[in-house]
């Protein structure tokens, strides 16, 4: 039997349970025709890049199949039917991922640690703070004046 990594996005305004609920009678379709699920995740909601079907959101989850491929294209024509479904992926890999995916490993992790001061940016590509860029902005003040340059002068009323 092949393996499969599916992922399938869900309508923003069904429940949480409702697409846990969709996500098993996909399951049973899969185990009926043969094949197995070894691992279900639900990633949450998350914005999408551009509207689908009206919407801005939708819910996500991925199902490691292991199942020949007559199980998947039905599981495939089923979503099609599904009003609730906005899209789904499915991708034939060569051995299924162990632990969790990426988008949970992401989403765990928080290793940014403190951001600082936002104007100590000491360090490679840092440069002090917005003040500091360096450049020609006016007469420098550390460099004794040329003869040709002239002093700027009171004017002071001759009358």
């Amino acid at each position: 039997m092949a393996l499969y990594e599916h992922v399938l996005m869900a309508r923003q305004d069904v429940s949480a349970q409702q697409v846990e609920a969709l996500v098993e009678q996909y399951k049973g379709i899969i185990e009926a025709n043969g094949g197995s699920v070894p691992k279900v995740e639900y990633w949450g909601v998350k914005s999408l890049g551009y509207r689908i079907k009206k919407n801005r959101k939708a819910h996500y989850s991925l199902l490691n199949i292991n199942a020949p491929s007559a199980a998947v294209l039905e599981m495939e024509r089923q979503m099609r039917i599904n009003e609730d479904i906005l899209r789904f992926l499915t991708i034939r890999v060569e051995e299924l991922e162990e632990g969790q995916s990426a988008m949970l490993q992401k989403r765990d992790r928080d290793d940014r640690g403190e951001r600082g001061d936002r104007f100590d940016r000491g360090g490679p590509g840092g440069g002090g703070d917005r003040f500091d860029r360096g450049g020609d902005r006016g007469p420098r003040r550390d460099r004794p004046r040329r003869d040709d340059e002239a002093a700027p002068e009171t004017i002071s009323a001759e009358a």
